[in-house]
């Protein structure tokens, strides 16, 4: 037997178990044995040749020891120990297990038992499909030792080790099983690819479990360096809240007076109509408008509650806001309605119909007045809902009707060469973007009905774009896992910001305009600054793609929804998860903070609007949650059901109307 082969056998033993310092001095000891003289070496191989028992004793261990049954063998032997321990223990212990399946499937393909591999895997699937289907039907199709490489998902799970929490009591009793069992495969699958994060003390609360796992653990050390760097969350200097603060709820400029009224009462009538012609909805809003001391009542609490965040410069040239607009606009928050766990908003639902699928995006104005669709044939459509229902019988409109008619239902925008994936009104309602599987971004007028600017920066589809709160920059996200941020009046990029692993699924910007957040298929959320470009957050703790991110109005705390139903509630300054909130069951396509910030809103596939106390939940941090037994960790105070129209978009008015959007289909 070569000589060659033992020292391949034995250094991959020593690789395997961990022993790193037996590695490095064999192959010291290797290495001197080659520098060394001719016929000292000789007479080296040959006494190593002189015991071909040994030899053979070595070669058929890690045989043994690399075989296909081990890994079945060994795993269902944990598998039984860890269902069949205490029940104080078990829920810890349990979480071992999908890492370890995992691994011992990826590791049955690289040595190329493909057919063991594939039993295996279909043997043990059930155990995980509950917590992590959409990451097996990922796995499933590793089938051969390339894909290893080849596949993202895979190779990143290669390169890096799961990490798990778990109690002292709970790690010395799985050390005690593997050396008592002598289970050599799992051992080394455990010591190669698990990291333990051992707490001293009782075992920690089960509900902890979804995120006391984490398979990419890598990435953990380095979003902790991170997440040390300080982020300023307040809002705006000389914001509009702190406006109407100073004035103390007065009009600002009480010269203009009788102008200034009837371009609010304008304002008012451009809204009506866009509450979805939900007369219950319209006339509680009149009611609270024409109740000035009960509305300057319930304004105050939320003066208060703005006043507490902390002020910070802009980082951004922001542009200036005209004086009607500016006027509109804390009128609207002046006449806000306080939401609060007793009081609820009222509800525009916007459903459209005959869409067969085509409708990929949907995104309303702030005041509702506007909603704009995107379609998988390149198009974009927008509705003024002032003009909805006032066409002459006899005049039936059709779609390929094109100008400014105001006989025709909507405004058709066609320039994009490939389908919609977002669109995004303007703060003001004056322009709209529209991003595309084109790679490109479109800016289009409403005044004009026209489109201005073509965007080009993205390699790749462009899945969102979102306005900045104060208009003028945008940012972008795209499958080349980049984002962008860019300014209405350039056709570059101004700031990129790489960092994800996978796409860039969705991005929202801070309310102080400072920072953006990014969501990604990488099961990450990123928060940027603005400035520099670099990542001064990042946000683990999902278990698969981030589909929506809101920001709090006071900038303190964002909200990220995934594919699995999962929501997520997020300090800023620490980085920590406040809390999770579970209750759908399907996609959360969209969330929204209330205009006060006491409430968060959330749509999803699953054809629901739910609506959160964030004022309860975000008060209690996860450290006491362990003291109280997580009771308050979650409120949800109501849901909303829809007949069949999964929900595309939410948006809260400024005055706490909500509105949302979304397609019929008989399927969901």
């Amino acid at each position: 037997m070569d000589e060659d082969e033992i020292e391949k056998a034995v250094l991959a033993y020593l690789k395997k178990k961990g022993f790193t310092q037996t590695e490095l001095v064999f192959q010291e000891e290797q290495q001197n044995k080659i520098t060394s003289s001719a016929p000292i070496s000789n007479t080296s191989t040959a006494d190593t040749h002189t015991d071909p028992d040994i030899v053979k004793q070595i070669l058929s261990f890690a045989e043994v020891e690399n075989g296909p049954a081990k890994f079945q063998e060994g795993y269902s032997k944990l598998r039984s120990w860890a269902y069949s321990s205490l029940d104080l223990y078990k829920h810890e212990l349990l979480r071992v297990l999908y890492p370890v399946f995992v691994h011992c499937y990826m590791d049955l393909v690289a040595k190329g038992h493909i057919e063991e591999a594939r039993g295996f895997f279909n043997r043990f699937r059930d155990d995980h499909e509950l917590m992590h289907l959409r990451d097996l039907q990922k796995l499933e199709g590793v089938l051969t030792p390339s894909h290893l490489e080849e596949m993202e998902f895979a190779h990143t799970l290669r390169l890096s080790k799961a990490n798990i929490k778990m109690c002292q009591y709970s790690y010395d009793l799985l050390l005690q099983y593997l050396h008592k069992t002598e289970s050599i495969s799992m051992l080394g699958v455990i010591n190669e690819h698990i990291n333990f994060q051992v707490s001293p003390g009782q075992p920690s609360s089960i509900t902890d479990d979804a995120d006391s796992v984490s398979l990419i653990g890598n990435g953990q050390d380095a979003a902790n360096l991170i997440n040390q760097k300080e982020v300023y969350w307040g809002l705006l200097e000389d914001s509009f809240e702190e406006r109407l603060e100073k004035t103390g709820g007065v009009m600002s400029d009480p010269d203009k007076g009788d102008g200034e009224t009837g371009e609010v009462e304008l304002e008012g009538n451009k809204k009506r109509p866009g509450d979805g012609g939900k007369q219950g909805a319209s006339g509680k809003k009149t009611k609270k408008d024409k109740a000035s001391g009960a509305a300057l009542k319930v304004s105050r609490p939320e003066s208060t509650t703005v006043s507490t965040a902390p002020r910070v410069k802009s980082e951004l040239s922001l542009p200036s806001v005209p004086a009607e607009v500016e006027h509109d606009i804390l009128e609207d928050l002046r006449n806000r309605v306080q939401l609060s766990s007793a009081s609820l908003p009222s509800v525009s639902f916007y459903t459209f119909i005959n869409t067969h699928n085509s409708l990929n995006t949907a995104t309303i104005s702030h005041d509702g007045s506007l909603l704009a669709g995107g379609f998988s044939d390149s198009s974009v459509k927008v509705w003024d809902m002032a003009k909805l229902g006032q066409h002459d019988d006899n005049s039936a409109p059709t779609e390929n009707m094109l100008g400014r008619s105001s006989e025709k239902p909507y405004t058709l925008f066609r320039g994009h060469s490939g389908p919609i994936h977002s669109a995004t009104f303007s703060p003001f309602g004056d322009f709209l973007l529209s991003s595309s599987s084109d790679a490109t971004i479109r800016l289009w007028s409403m005044k004009l009905n026209a489109n201005l600017v073509c965007y080009k920066g993205h390699n790749f589809p462009v899945w969102d774009v979102q306005y900045s709160p104060m208009g003028h920059y945008f940012a972008s996200a795209s499958h080349d896992r980049t984002a962008r941020i860019w300014s209405m009046d350039r056709i570059q990029p101004l700031r990129i910001m790489a960092g994800h692993l996978s796409d860039v699924d969705c991005v929202q910007w801070h309310a102080n305009c400072n920072y953006i957040a990014t969501g990604s298929s990488d099961k990450t959320v990123r928060l940027w600054d603005v400035q520099s470009g670099e990542c001064v957050r990042i946000f683990i703790g999902h278990r698969s793609m981030i589909l929506s991110l809101a920001m709090s109005p006071d900038g303190r705390y964002m909200a990220s929804g995934d594919e699995d139903g999962a929501i997520m509630m997020w300090d800023l300054a620490s980085g920590r998860c406040v809390t999770p909130l579970v209750g759908h069951n399907s996609c959360v396509w969209t969330l929204a903070f209330s205009g006060e910030g006491s409430l968060l809103a959330s749509g999803s596939a699953d054809c629901t609007v739910k609506l959160w106390d964030v004022t309860t939940s975000a008060k209690v941090p996860k450290s006491d949650e362990k003291k109280t037994g997580n009771t308050n960790r979650l409120r949800s105070l109501k849901t909303l059901f829809t007949k069949s129209t999964p929900v595309y978009d939410l948006q809260f008015s400024r005055r706490n109307l909500l509105f949302a959007a979304g397609a019929f289909s008989k399927g969901a």
